[in-house]
């Protein structure tokens, strides 16, 4: 396969990787025109989250079309859009009584973080405007999203074009900033929160910016259960916003409706997307409180902001059949149950002497890969350890999500992995199976 090449017109992500042609999807399954089945074990990119090829988002989607596929958001609303901010709103945290409409993560990034500027302005605090973030994050490609995230990897390229901002240590129990242990710690990844506000002044920082379950740089890290509520009493201190990017969390990825609610920790503000619309349709949306609605209504009157697509009535529609599915399915539940079985089977792994760490919540898990598990040495970024693995797996009939530069931005190797929340005990058996055996022939090579 890797001789390949994709002849065709398309600007691929990677022009000289071999893609076959997916043909077809049908619960955790993505088939290739060869014929060739895959168990889509990271949900593609951690988004479908419903599984494939369900009948009744086609139907929602054919009975939406029929009526009316577009009208813009600066002259209509639809049936669908409030139906679907109503069924949002009651699934949030409590607070959270307004969503905004977008397409894509970091299209949301990037609405939120404009609607903490305005709503800062509008309230008379035009002196705050930076927004503080964490290393070891990812918040979207687009420069400004690009600017919060904290992988070097990802910024290296486009650095002289991106904003400075300022950045905290992450809540990385396994690699710990302070070289502390979670059992006796005192948090001090989250008082690094403070340290940076007084660094950089009160009343200059509008807003504070975290995944409660770190994804894609870092493979499901999973915070210590006080860390977020320090993070909140903090922000509560300073006049400071919390926005939590639950891109890839938020919809029962965790066992819970968002993430946050596994700690009782309600932001200010939530970005949802990729498993609200499981890949049917591009939609994410940006959940806020009344505070920061009234503020910008009664200021300036209208959210100086807007995009082609957002509240678009197809997708709203598709997103609201596939909330139904949800919880006609029990999914958030399932979940939670198929998460305990997940990780337990994940932890089999660590039989592997390159297999460092394995964690989770829900259905979204990780594996972290060590060059020597004593001292939790990286692997050289150029041994490309966790593309290795990866496309072993797919060549195996496994799709999973490979990671780099979790240990210092540009070392650092894990598997990230989060299948439909549909997947069986059988499946996950097999998911299991295909992982290891990779893990296995990759590791024998580097001579474990």
């Amino acid at each position: 396969m890797t001789d390949k090449i994709n002849a065709d017109h398309v600007f691929y992500r990677n022009p000289r990787k071999f893609y076959p042609t997916a043909e077809r999807g049908k619960g955790i399954y993505i088939y290739d025109s060869e014929g060739k089945e895959y168990i889509d074990g990271s949900s593609g990119a951690v988004v479908v989250n419903i599984g494939h090829g369900v009948k009744e988002i086609q139907e929602a989607m054919i009975e939406q079309a029929e009526l009316i596929s577009f009208c813009h958001g600066s002259q209509f609303t639809t049936d669908k859009a409030v139906e679907l901010a109503d069924k949002i709103c009651a699934l949030a945290p409590p607070g959270m009584e307004r969503v905004y409409y977008n397409s894509g993560g970091s299209e949301a990034v990037e609405t939120a973080i404009k609607m903490a500027r305005q709503y800062q302005v509008d309230r008379g605090v035009p002196s705050k405007f930076k927004v503080i973030s964490r290393w070891t994050s990812y918040h979207g490609n687009t420069l400004g999203a690009l600017a919060l995230g904290g992988h070097t990897g990802r910024r290296k390229y486009y650095q002289p074009m991106i904003m400075h901002t300022p950045h905290i240590v992450p809540c990385y129990c396994y690699r710990c900033p302070f070289d502390l242990k979670p059992d006796t710690c005192q948090v001090e990844c989250a008082k690094d929160l403070e340290k940076m506000i007084l660094l950089e002044g009160p009343d200059s920082v509008s807003a504070f910016i975290a995944e409660p379950v770190v994804g894609a740089t870092a493979g499901a890290l999973i915070p210590k259960d006080v860390y977020f509520q320090k993070i909140r009493e903090i922000c509560s201190k300073y006049d400071v916003l919390l926005i939590v990017d639950e891109v890839m969390t938020a919809i029962g990825r965790t066992g819970k409706n968002f993430a946050m609610m596994h700690w009782d920790v309600n932001p200010d503000m939530i970005i949802a997307g990729k498993g609200l619309g499981s890949g049917y349709t591009p939609i994410n949306t940006v959940i806020t409180t009344k505070r920061v609605h009234s503020t910008i209504k009664e200021g300036n009157g209208a959210f100086v902001h807007g995009h082609t697509y957002s509240q678009n009535p197809c997708s709203c529609a598709i997103a609201s059949a596939v909330l139904d599915y949800v919880r006609d399915n029990d999914l958030v539940n399932r979940s939670a149950q198929m998460g305990t079985y997940l990780l337990e089977k994940l932890k089999d792994l660590s039989k592997h002497s390159i297999v460092g760490d394995v964690r989770g919540l829900g259905l979204f898990a990780g594996v972290e890969l060590v060059k020597e598990r004593e001292g939790k040495v990286p692997f050289d970024a150029k041994a490309n350890i966790n593309v290795r693995i990866g496309s072993r797996a797919f060549q195996k009939g496994l799709i999973c999500y490979p990671g780099g530069g979790g240990a210092d931005g540009i070392r650092g190797d894990h598997i990230l992995l989060a299948p439909p929340l549909i997947i069986t005990e059988e499946e996950i058996d097999r998911l299991v199976g295909i992982l290891d055996e990779s893990i296995g022939e990759v590791a024998k090579e580097e001579g474990y």
